[in-house]
C-alpha cells in the first residue's frame, strides 16, 4: 500500500469522524436548548410521585349566616403496585377487599399491576381509614398503602333549594347551580404529596414525602332566606299535590326595593346529598330496565331549574303593563268612568276570537277600575290596540322586559323574557 493511498484513508477516516463529533454536538445541542424544558418535565414526571390532596371548598350560607352546602372531612386510599412487594399482593388486596367492601378478584388486579399508583376508595369515613391504619401496623406495610385526607361536600337540609344550590361531582366539581356558577371562588386550589421513585414506581433514598399544602376555598353568601324558603317550600308540595300538578310547580319571592330573590322554590326538588338518586318512585323501582339516554333524561328532568329553565306566558299580570303605557301616552286616566270600557265577551284578533274569562256573562260597560279588577281581556286587548306596536314595544323596553334577567344560575332559558 503506498503512501498517498494510506493518507487518502486517514484524511477520510478523520472527516468521518470530524461529521460524528459535528453531528453529536449539533444532537445534544438540539436536546440542550430546543427539548431540554420538555424533557426535565418527563424526567419530573417519571421520578415523583404526586397524590393530590383536595381542599375543602368554601360553604354556602343563606342571607342569616345559616349554612346551606359544606366540606366534611374524608380520606382517600390510594396504592403504588409497585411498591408492594409480590408476597404481600393477595394479603393487602384482602385486607383493603374486606375493610372497604369491595370485589376481591378487581382489587388484586390492581395490587398486581405495574402501575405507580391505583384509586382503591374514595371518601370514606376516618373509621374506616383507622381500621386500614391499624391492619398495616400489624402487619408490618410501611410502604406501597397511602391514605390521604379529602373533602366531602354536605347539605344540612338535604332537599331544601336544591335548585338553587345544586351538588358537586366525584372530584368535588361543581356540576349544577350555585356549585357549578361559583365553581372557581368556591374550589380552592390543590395541594399534594410527591415522592422520589425510579424509572419503575420505587421509592428512592428513604422515601421521604414533600407535602404542598391544599388552599381551601372561599365562602360565599346567597340573598335566600332558608326560613322563607322552607315555608314556601311546604306550601308549593301541598299545592301541586292537592292540584295533581304533574309538571310540578315554581315559587319566587323577592324583595321588592332591592330585586334580591328571598326564596326560589321549584317542586319537586331532589336530594342534595345524593344527587343521581331519581326522584320518582316508579321510575326508582324501575330504573335498572331504563336505557342510559333514559336515564340521563330523567336526571337532567329531576335537575332542571323550571323557574329560570323554562319560559312562561305573563297572564293577566300583564295588564298592568298595558295599563302603565296607556296612562302614560295619556290614552286613559284612573278618573275614567263607568262605561268608559265596554265588555262584549270576546274580541276578534287577526282572525283569532280571544274570550273574556266570562265571556257567558260579559262584564258590559266598566270603568278602568273595574277592567282591571275584573282582568277583562277585551278591554286590554282594546287598550293595547290604541297605544300601537310600536310605542307598546318601547315601553316594554323601559320596563326591561326584552331583556335576559342576569340571574347568576346555569341551566337559565336563552330566550329574553318576551
Amino acid at each position: 500500500m503506498s503512501n498517498l493511498t494510506r493518507k487518502r484513508r486517514m484524511r477520510n477516516m478523520l472527516f468521518i469522524i470530524t461529521l460524528v463529533y459535528l453531528g453529536l454536538i449539533v444532537r445534544i445541542a438540539y436536546i440542550q436548548f430546543f427539548k431540554g424544558d420538555e424533557l426535565e418535565t418527563m424526567a419530573y414526571v417519571q421520578q415523583t410521585l404526586d397524590r393530590t390532596i383536595n381542599p375543602n371548598r368554601g360553604t354556602i350560607y343563606d342571607r342569616n349566616g345559616e349554612i346551606l352546602g359544606m366540606s366534611a372531612s374524608v380520606e382517600t386510599v390510594t396504592i403504588n403496585p409497585t411498591n408492594i412487594s409480590n408476597d404481600d399482593k393477595e394479603k393487602v388486596a384482602k385486607a383493603l377487599s374486606d375493610i372497604f367492601d369491595l370485589d376481591y378478584e378487581t382489587i388484586l388486579k390492581r395490587v398486581k399491576r405495574k402501575t405507580s399508583i391505583e384509586t382503591i376508595v374514595k371518601k370514606v369515613d376516618k373509621e374506616k381509614t383507622d381500621e386500614l391504619r391499624k391492619w398495616m401496623q400489624d402487619e408490618n406495610i410501611v410502604y406501597g398503602i397511602n391514605i390521604d385526607e379529602d373533602t366531602k361536600r354536605y347539605y344540612p337540609y338535604s332537599s331544601l333549594a336544591s335548585h338553587i344550590i345544586g351538588f358537586t361531582g366525584s372530584d368535588n366539581q361543581g356540576l349544577d347551580g350555585v356549585e357549578a356558577k361559583y365553581d372557581e371562588i368556591l374550589s380552592g386550589e390543590k395541594g399534594r404529596i410527591e415522592r422520589k421513585t425510579d424509572a419503575k414506581g420505587a421509592v428512592i433514598g428513604n422515601g421521604e414525602e414533600k407535602y404542598i399544602k391544599a388552599v381551601n376555598g372561599d365562602s360565599i353568601v346567597l340573598s335566600i332566606d332558608a326560613n322563607i324558603q322552607s315555608i314556601v317550600t311546604k306550601y308549593l308540595e301541598e299545592a301541586c299535590i292537592d292540584n295533581e300538578c304533574e309538571e310540578g310547580g315554581v315559587v319566587i319571592i323577592m324583595e321588592p326595593k332591592t330585586g334580591n330573590i328571598l326564596s326560589l322554590a321549584s317542586y319537586p326538588e331532589y336530594n342534595l346529598n345524593d344527587p343521581f338518586t331519581i326522584n320518582n318512585e316508579e321510575l326508582l323501582n324501575n330504573w335498572s330496565t331504563i336505557s342510559a339516554v333514559d336515564r340521563n333524561n330523567n336526571l337532567q328532568k329531576m335537575w332542571r331549574n323550571k323557574a329560570i329553565a323554562d319560559t312562561y306566558e305573563p297572564g293577566s299580570t300583564f295588564k298592568l303593563i298595558t295599563t302603565a303605557a296607556a296612562m302614560e301616552e295619556g290614552i286613559v286616566t284612573e278618573t275614567d268612568k263607568q262605561g268608559e270600557f265596554n265588555c262584549g265577551g270576546a274580541i276578534d284578533i287577526a282572525g283569532t276570537r280571544i274570550k273574556c274569562w266570562r265571556y257567558y256573562r260579559p262584564h258590559g260597560g266598566q270603568s278602568l277600575r273595574n277592567a282591571l279588577m275584573n282582568s277583562c281581556n277585551p278591554v286590554f286587548i282594546g287598550l293595547g290596540q290604541k297605544i300601537g306596536v310600536k310605542t307598546y314595544y318601547q315601553y316594554l323596553e323601559r320596563f326591561g322586559l326584552l331583556a335576559r334577567t342576569g340571574i347568576d344560575l346555569p341551566r337559565r332559558s336563552r330566550k329574553y323574557i318576551l
